[in-house]
């Protein structure tokens, strides 16, 4: 299991990683965290921008499914029954525990398999564990909290090495 925080790939909000650009990574399966990756943590309910992207990689048959470390199940199983979307809770991360019982129920290989998420030792840390394709957002909604703040500061350097490698990457 390699250690490493770097992704392989840095973007603004998630509508920014394509289908098109996921069929040329060789990625059937999409595995998603949910706050800050696909909206924001207050966002009760998905909007029609986020039901429109996933069924556009559905349609290019992308399979899609959340995975949340959220303790309130309730959160995650509202919003994923609203999508329509399957989702593996209590995932763990960092631990690959969650991203390996959702491959297996989607039936789907890590090389098939890539990971979106916004934090580094969570999502990032997790998919590279897990040998699938790390992906990151910028956090929707943006830092808020103090915390969040310090957080995502210290993640920019390992942002910036992943856009250095992915230049002109499509």
């Amino acid at each position: 299991m390699p250690f490493s925080l770097i992704p392989h790939r840095v973007v603004d909000r998630y509508a920014d990683i394509r289908p098109e650009y996921l069929e040329k990574q060789g990625v059937s399966l999409l595995l998603s965290d949910l706050d800050f990756t696909l909206a924001a943590k207050k966002t009760a309910r998905p909007d029609q921008a986020l039901r429109d992207w996933i069924g556009e990689l559905e349609a290019r048959g992308i399979r899609f499914m959340i995975v949340s470390n959220n303790r309130s199940g309730h959160r995650v199983q509202e919003f994923c029954a609203d999508l329509g979307v399957p989702y593996q809770g209590r995932a763990g991360k960092p631990s690959t525990r969650g991203l390996r019982a959702a491959m297996a129920r989607a039936g789907a290989e890590p090389s098939q398999t890539a990971m979106l998420g916004d934090k580094l030792l969570t999502d990032m840390l997790a998919a590279n564990r897990a040998g699938v394709l790390a992906l990151m957002v910028e956090p929707a909604g943006g830092a808020v909290t103090a915390w969040q703040k310090v957080l995502h500061a210290l993640q920019a350097p390992f942002k910036a090495v992943c856009r250095r490698r992915g230049a002109g990457e499509t």
